[in-house]
């Protein structure tokens, strides 16, 4: 596969991201796929999926987990419901989880990733230490399965990231790098942060964002890869700075629009296609 091949976020059951035919249509040959829903991860349909896969020539690169629940309404919302950090349905999450890296090995695929959720600042906070064992025993799991594990970045400061994953210690944990996460959410300047974590990053996504009037208390706006506050060059020369090597995963949460959504991304690939040229020369 080509250096640097170009990805879509997608979807079996048009949950989050596109549907296959959108990425067939558009040419794109990866994608990270959110995960399907817990009734239709069984052996068999890993099998059917399998079959369409490759009858599209299209490859996964990453799962992605998510769960019932979650919502990205605002920031309190996200920090309220999303991920393994609120305790009430920890235990459950965790259990999920696994169950999605297990499809994940279904379908040859040794990368799963989600966001956590927003992990405390302070070390010494006790949510933060159940969060660490957590996220051991989920890096364990995946370790059996031969995976790595992503966190996706935004809900947390590079530094914090940084030193959770330290705390961690598990050789299989690594980062999904958003860069437009790091606006929406207000948690760092993208690129900078991008140089602080990168030895970490073995995903990404393509997307872009543009700054809140009050970063970090009301959310930053989402807008087409490459017109936004991200500097897509910049984000793309920096990969490169670094040795990344993996794909270019667009993403394009617009569900409700998806004509807009699929020229968008088309938008996106046609970009992406012209840095890499600039790029590599």
């Amino acid at each position: 596969m080509e250096k640097w091949p170009i990805g879509v976020f997608a979807s079996i059951d048009a949950g989050l991201g596109v549907k296959l035919e959108v990425a067939h249509e558009l040419g794109i040959p990866t994608i990270h796929l959110h995960a399907p829903h817990k009734r239709t991860r069984t052996p068999e349909n890993a099998e059917r999926f399998l079959a369409q896969l490759r009858e599209l020539g299209i490859t996964i690169t990453v799962v992605f987990g998510g769960f019932e629940g979650e919502s990205y309404a605002d920031i309190p919302t996200v920090r309220r419901t999303v991920g393994l950090v609120p305790p009430e349905t920890r235990a459950q999450r965790t259990q999920e989880m696994k169950e999605i890296a297990d499809f994940a090995k279904l379908l040859g695929v040794d990368a799963v990733a989600l966001h956590i959720g927003f992990v405390p600042e302070e070390p010494e906070d006790p949510l933060y230490q159940d969060v660490v064992r957590v996220a051991q025993e989920i890096c364990d799991h995946c370790k059996q399965n031969g995976q790595r594990l992503h966190l996706e970045t935004g809900q947390e400061t590079p530094e914090t990231l940084l030193r959770f994953i330290a705390d961690v210690g598990r050789d299989n944990l690594f980062i999904n790098f958003d860069p437009a996460n790091m606006i929406l959410y207000g948690t760092g300047e993208p690129i900078a942060a991008l140089k602080k974590v990168g030895h970490l990053v073995r995903s990404v996504h393509c997307k872009d964002a543009v700054w809140a009037a009050r970063p970090g208390q009301e959310w930053g706006r989402e807008v087409p890869f490459g017109t936004g506050d991200v500097n897509a060059e910049a984000f793309l020369r920096t990969l490169y700075e670094l040795g990344y090597d993996g794909a270019l995963t667009i993403e394009r949460e617009i569900p409700k629009e998806p004509e807009r959504q699929k020229a968008e991304i088309g938008q996106a690939v046609r970009l992406i296609q012209e840095l890499k040229k600039k790029i590599f020369g």
